[in-house]
């Protein structure tokens, strides 16, 4: 079990990563669209080697269009739409209104698959909007601090994008991912989501220092992040995994405060407690059911 902890612990520190690594791409003169399709065309040819390798590229001709517009939606809006929210609210505030996905699935499962909302569901929900508040209300009840993260409506709204299209894994996952490998998978999503993104930016060589962020963002935050969470998951329970990855944020909020000086105000701190509180109660309420999450349903994101 020790092995397990270790293995899900490391993927939440890559998945951590996404954000700060992602800045530097920008630093280095590249667009947020541009870093998205670059992770995603790098990935692509990580996991098609591995799928190649393992022969695992069969896919039923009733799956193909479910695949095709999660390349669309969960790759392409996913990738784009969280590395957009890293550009305009920096690192920090964007892991954490990723994390808004477990309320956003709790509504989508409940409007789509007629699941039951529990007790601890409609306080997960509750406790995020709550959150979401004192992040967006933050500069304007406690005044503005010293290096907080740029709030404004757009960081806002682009971060609980990403939220809302990392919740499409969990529905998808529930629906079609636990037939295939995931290596099956993203051999066929990954391209589609690459083309989503091309006509939304200038296509051109990035310099080596943004080649070398997006390729890092493909080896050990896509690639290496899913590789190791999922032999995490081998020795551990998918509940406890999830609890696990919710460090994800954190790490992302100390290495952007570390390495660029973001900081939340206090109240903004209090809204990301709220939202991870409402991970943790999400959480619960499927151990209390008795249902194991399907892996591919599990983090990231990213």
């Amino acid at each position: 079990m020790a092995a397990g902890y270790a293995y899900v612990l490391c993927a939440a520190v890559l998945w951590g990563l996404i954000g700060p690594a992602s800045k530097l791409a920008f630093e280095a003169g590249m667009a947020p669209l541009e870093v998205a399709f670059w992770r995603t065309a790098l990935a692509w040819a990580l996991f098609g080697t591995h799928a190649l390798i393992s022969k695992d590229l069969r896919l039923n001709k009733k799956d193909i269009l479910p695949v095709a517009a999660f390349g669309i939606c969960g790759i392409a809006g996913l990738f784009g739409s969280y590395v957009y929210a890293v550009k305009l609210g920096g690192a920090a505030m964007a892991s954490v209104l990723l994390y808004t996905a477990p309320a956003w699935v709790a509504l989508m499962s409940f409007l789509l698959l007629k699941e039951r909302m529990g007790p601890f569901k409609i306080a997960a929900v509750a406790a995020t909007i709550l959150g979401v508040a004192g992040i967006s209300l933050g500069p304007r009840l406690a005044g503005d601090v010293a290096g907080s993260v740029p709030v404004t409506v757009a960081s806002v709204l682009v971060g609980l994008l990403a939220g809302f299209t990392y919740a499409l894994y969990f529905i998808f996952g529930k629906l079609y991912l636990s037939r295939y490998k995931t290596p099956t998978i993203f051999f066929y999503a990954l391209p589609i989501g690459a083309l989503a993104l091309l006509p939304f930016f200038d296509l051109r060589l990035p310099s080596l220092s943004g080649l070398a962020a997006c390729a890092f963002l493909a080896l050990c935050s896509t690639y290496g992040a899913y590789s190791v969470y999922y032999a995490g998951l081998r020795h551990l329970e998918a509940t406890r995994a999830a609890v696990v990855a919710t460090i994800e944020p954190v790490v992302a909020a100390g290495l952007a405060w570390i390495m660029f000086g973001e900081v939340f105000t206090p109240v903004g701190y209090g809204g990301s407690a709220l939202i991870l509180l409402g991970v943790l109660l999400a959480i619960w309420e499927g151990g209390r059911q008795a249902v194991r999450v399907p892996k591919s349903f599990l983090p990231k994101k990213t």
